[in-house]
């Protein structure tokens, strides 16, 4: 039943993550296999690359009560060995290069 879940959530997604995806798909970013709304144990993530280990996560009015379930969530993907960072939906619309280049300096940190 979690794949049916994680189905719905694939069809409804944001602007953002529709323009963040266009442009991570397909290996068009630095060479990289990006997967969108993946699972890693028992928490879904936003966008994930495995070979590099690295999470894209974006954020927009949703965030409330979350306060509790993000720390923990983070800190078992951390233990996964993952790094996230994180990016407002307003960002990617408004400054794509930007969170672009953003992930770019979060990739060659995490080398």
């Amino acid at each position: 039943m979690k794949w049916f879940f994680t189905r719905k959530l694939r069809q409804s997604v944001t602007e953002a993550e529709i323009k963040l995806w266009s442009r991570l798909r397909n290996r068009n970013f630095e060479a990289l296999r990006f997967k969108r709304r993946d699972e890693i144990g028992p928490f879904e993530v936003g966008f994930v690359c495995h070979e590099v280990k690295l999470i894209i996560e974006l954020d927009g009015g949703h965030g409330v009560g979350r306060e509790i379930y993000d720390p923990k969530r983070n800190d078992f993907l951390k233990r996964q060995g993952y790094k996230v960072i994180r990016f407002w939906n307003q960002d990617v619309l408004r400054n794509i290069d930007g969170v672009l280049r953003s992930t770019k300096q979060a990739l060659s940190s995490a080398a």
